[in-house]
């Protein structure tokens, strides 16, 4: 998952998305600077054209440098709107693209305060700022002088274009202030604000809220529960165990890192059905901590807001500049693959149950069943172990994997800089320099933070500190990999499971379109969110090419490369378990349209949510991916409201141009196909249609008969 967020116009799409998915921080725009005592709001210093000073941030100054950059920024999008001179593109866009360098500083720190670091004190702060945050954004989407100057650079454009880097900025940022209300009147204009800012506390609050049931939730095991478990997640729990006083003691943490691997061994049913319930009930105890009743007041606040607008539902408003343009190609496209998921489910569920009933388990396959008797099916029909694969995928060596195919496909070389060198956040956080392997010219900085911790939210995601423009000269690249691995035990490898390998790939790629982004105005930098998932996907294949596998998957103890056998049946089980993780991802993305499509006047979420998934034959046997109460990329901002579907879409351009280099004479490696990549699908980020960009590497649209081949599901032809 990316956070991809405009950073110059952020003040114009409201604050919803930045309290809990902050990113993009183009935060050095102009020489001349104002001096702070605040370090937030300092400009970045040292080496590599300056870098955050995380080392130095402190929670106590992020409410001052917040409330000072808003200042700060108010005052240059002031001297835009009443600049005396006419509207032109100069003065009126790229002032704009200009603008705020001080508070885009502060949102890199505010950023990871509230993703990496977070605390109570801070979540007070966040809290406290939220509205404050939304007001601030309105006074720019409703600036109305302001808007009166972009439409009259606009207007002008479709009458004489511009050049196209230029109108796609025009078009873009115009687009976003008539999307969020500047056409309206006074008092709509009015209600519109309010709405925002009641949006924005809500969102922060779901957020929290979310992050609590997984901080205090916690299961602990005795010596004798922990049938099933390898020895190095045993090791990791009693450190997580001692490190929160437990002494003597397991612990399985209320996170998917920590879920995962003991649904999927651990011989002690109960405990199974414990931790599942833990994890799913996130936000859903019908406490003070309970995320229902937010999420309907979210869904009322969301249907009033665009209804000023004139449209019908928030999915009509959202996606009119995505890729999909409607809900219904959107809906569309997720019905076609949901019936060929769900008799998979029905396929693996038999499969299963037939397990237990050979082992005299006596048992009916549970939720909480369904990880643990998958793994022994796979064993069964592929003789394929889970664990016996995660003794070759080290975190280390799956590093090196990653830059090695960095190196091969965009030509780029990865030096670890010495330590101290540049700040990080956390001792955990290591960096290295990204450069070009042939002409040595730096490209940026790539962070990785891989361990979970107290405070971190769960998950996996890419952020950029700085992006790249070249409007003031060109900008080096500061982005991040954040993962939630268990810290192993001291002088213990960092195992991970075959899915989480492609995990580390999938947000690698997003790093990677960062890094070769090659655009001139930081506008040009926002996502379209049904395609941005689209090439953090594809990098995914290489996980499966011979090169990395052949290479960097060695035993972490022996140093032995993985045997030929082992990889022979890892690429027989590729479309194993297929219908359990298409199923429980596509009910996350279908409830979150169906959400936003109903009248949600007096709904009533837990029975919304039940109803439909009984409607659509949700199999019984698994739950969604994102359960409604946590589904946080939908309900704590707005980045991914009604977009979960754009994982989807983003698969089939995915298994669509994965077939263009299976074609290719030198395979995924083949240096004419890469070099299309970079060009039409990486580099030009949002400079160009997405639909159009596709075009140009592929030569035509992409089919979804590839997506349906690639998942093991049967595929029709009209």
């Amino acid at each position: 998952m990316t956070k991809l967020m405009n950073p110059k116009h952020i003040k114009a799409l409201g604050l919803c998305a930045i309290i809990a998915f902050t990113s993009c921080k183009d935060a050095e725009k102009k020489d001349a600077e104002m001096t702070f005592d605040n370090v937030l709001l300092q400009k970045w210093t040292g080496p590599y054209e300056g870098v955050p000073a995380f080392d130095k941030m402190k929670v106590e100054d992020i409410k001052e440098a917040v409330e000072k950059g808003m200042e700060l920024s108010l005052a240059d999008i002031d001297k835009i709107a009443n600049n005396p001179d006419a509207p032109t593109f100069e003065n009126t866009i790229v002032a704009m693209e200009s603008s705020g360098k001080e508070l885009d500083r502060v949102f890199t720190y505010y950023g990871i305060m509230s993703s990496n670091t977070s605390t109570p004190e801070f979540r007070d702060i966040q809290t406290e700022l939220a509205p404050k945050l939304s007001e601030y954004s309105s006074k720019i989407s409703q600036n109305e002088k302001l808007f009166k100057r972009i439409k009259a650079v606009y207007d002008a454009s479709q009458k004489k274009p511009l050049e196209a880097d230029q109108q796609r900025v025009v078009d873009l940022i115009y687009k976003r202030f008539e999307m969020e209300g500047a056409n309206l009147d006074g008092e709509k204009k009015a209600r519109y604000a309010e709405i925002n800012k009641e949006l924005a506390s809500l969102y922060t609050k779901f957020s929290n809220n979310v992050l609590h049931d997984e901080e205090n939730y916690v299961t602990y095991l005795n010596k004798d529960q922990l049938g099933g478990l390898s020895e190095g997640f045993i090791k990791s729990a009693a450190k997580i165990a001692t490190d929160k006083g437990q002494d003597g003691k397991y612990a399985i943490t209320n996170t998917r890192s920590s879920m995962d691997p003991f649904l999927t061994y651990s011989t002690e049913r109960e405990l199974r059905k414990q931790v599942w319930t833990n994890y799913y009930s996130r936000g859903d105890n019908g406490d003070e901590y309970d995320n229902n009743k937010l999420i309907a007041d979210i869904l009322k606040l969301r249907r009033e807001r665009v209804e000023l607008l004139g449209y019908d539902n928030f999915a009509e408003w959202r996606l009119q500049d995505r890729m999909a343009k409607t809900p219904e190609n959107a809906m569309n496209l997720m019905m076609a693959v949901w019936p060929a998921a769900i008799a998979r489910v029905k396929e693996e569920v038999a499969d299963m149950q037939q397990v237990a009933n050979e082992n005299g388990d006596n048992i009916t396959i549970e939720p909480w069943d369904y990880r643990y008797y998958a793994e022994k099916v796979r064993k069964k029909k592929y003789d394929l172990d889970s664990d016996e694969v995660k003794q070759y995928l080290q975190l280390n060596k799956l590093t090196e994997a990653l830059f090695f195919t960095a190196g091969e496909l965009f030509n780029y070389k990865f030096t670890p800089v010495p330590e101290g060198s540049v700040p990080v956040f956390n001792e955990d956080v290591k960096v290295w320099e990204v450069t070009d392997k042939d002409s040595g010219k730096h490209i940026g900085l790539w962070y990785l933070d891989p361990y979970a911790r107290q405070g971190k939210r769960s998950g996996a995601w890419a952020t950029t500190y700085r992006s790249y423009t070249s409007f003031e000269g060109e900008k080096n690249v500061l982005a991040s990999n954040n993962s939630n691995f268990v810290k192993p035990a001291p002088g213990e490898a960092v195992l991970v499971s075959w899915d989480d390998a492609n995990t580390f790939f999938h947000e690698f790629g997003h790093a990677l379109h960062f890094f070769s982004a090659n655009v001139k105005y930081p506008t040009l930098n926002s996502g379209v969110r049904d395609y941005t998932e689209f090439q953090s996907q594809l990098l995914e294949r290489w996980l499966s090419t011979d090169e990395v596998i052949n290479t960097f998957l060695v035993h972490n103890k022996t140093g032995e490369p993985i045997p030929a056998s082992l990889v022979e049946k890892i690429k027989k089980a590729s479309t194993f378990n297929q219908g359990f993780s298409t199923t429980e991802y596509l009910a996350s993305a279908i409830m979150d349209m169906k959400f936003h499509l109903a009248d949600p006047t007096n709904i009533d979420v837990d029975t919304f949510e039940r109803e439909t998934l009984t409607e659509l034959g949700m199999p019984k046997e698994l739950v969604m991916r994102h359960r409604t109460p946590h589904f946080g990329h939908v309900f704590s901002g707005e980045g991914y409201a009604t977009a979960y579907y754009g994982y989807m879409w983003a698969d089939v351009l995915t298994s669509d141009a994965s077939e263009a280099f299976v074609e290719a004479p030198g395979g995924f490696y083949d240096k004419d196909v890469a070099a299309k990549l970079v060009k039409y699908l990486f580099a030009p980020r949002n400079s160009m249609d997405p639909a159009e960009a596709y075009r140009l590497f592929r030569g035509r649209d992409a089919k979804i008969e590839a997506l349906m081949k690639d998942r093991g599901f049967p595929v029709t032809t009209e």
